[in-house]
């Protein structure tokens, strides 16, 4: 599978309130937002500043406030474009589908998502690892909503004798934690691999691996039949 990610289109700045919007206009903010991710991703939300962003987007503090009048605009803009991102794979899970190729291209999607949207990984990270300021309700509410259809589409196939019966929950978890891992611990990932094995192969390697794990351990053991 080819691990290429889409960006999605980003909500709310200040200059969108106005009538008609300029290509001038939508570059600019897309512009900040990028120096944001630059800055919040590596920062955290706490350990940045828009003196810190306008540096790195190249441009005046007011010409950037202009566009978004605060910090928490930025970075709200920014987590709702990881969020929308983060969670179309698991949207993607089709009841109707095949378990073992559903759960096969989740991991290769979530790995997809490591290798391009590393930053955007880091800001989730972040943000989840200060208690969630800005998400909690998200993640209370639509968050656990999905999970709680999709841990149901698990059940199902696990009740139907398509895969072995497990915690649905911890499964999704388990999916989430050991491929974001490579997006969140880049470089300790290539320092032990070392450069013979820490190119793009490695997510290739990691796929591999994953399927073996998730997909070998959840196939049913026929012989019990």
């Amino acid at each position: 599978m080819n691990f290429k990610g889409k960006r999605q289109p980003v909500t709310i700045p200040r200059a969108a309130k106005t009538l008609r919007r300029t290509r001038i206009q939508e570059e600019k903010e897309e512009q900040i937002l990028e120096a944001a991710l630059d800055v919040f991703s590596a920062s955290g939300f706490r350990g940045s500043t828009i003196d810190q962003i306008a540096e790195v987007a190249g441009m005046s503090k007011p010409n950037l406030l202009y566009y978004f009048r605060t910090k928490e605009a930025m970075h709200r803009a920014l987590i709702d474009r990881v969020l929308y991102t983060w969670l179309e794979p698991l949207r993607a899970f089709d009841a109707e589908g095949n378990p073992e190729e559903e759960i096969r291209s989740y991991i290769r999607r979530k790995l997809e998502m490591a290798r391009d949207f590393p930053r955007e990984s880091r800001l989730f990270a972040n943000e989840v690892l200060q208690g969630a300021p800005h998400i909690e309700d998200e993640l209370k509410g639509p968050l656990k909503e999905l999970v709680d259809e999709k841990a149901e589409v698990i059940r199902a196939w696990a009740k139907s004798g398509k895969i072995t019966e497990c915690d649905p929950y911890h499964l999704i978890f388990s999916i989430w934690s050991t491929t974001q891992h490579y997006a969140d611990f880049d470089v300790q990932v290539r320092a032990v691999l070392g450069q013979e094995h820490a190119g793009e192969g490695r997510f290739e390697d990691a796929a591999r691996f994953l399927e073996q794990l998730f997909i070998g351990g959840l196939r049913p053991d026929r012989s019990e039949r």
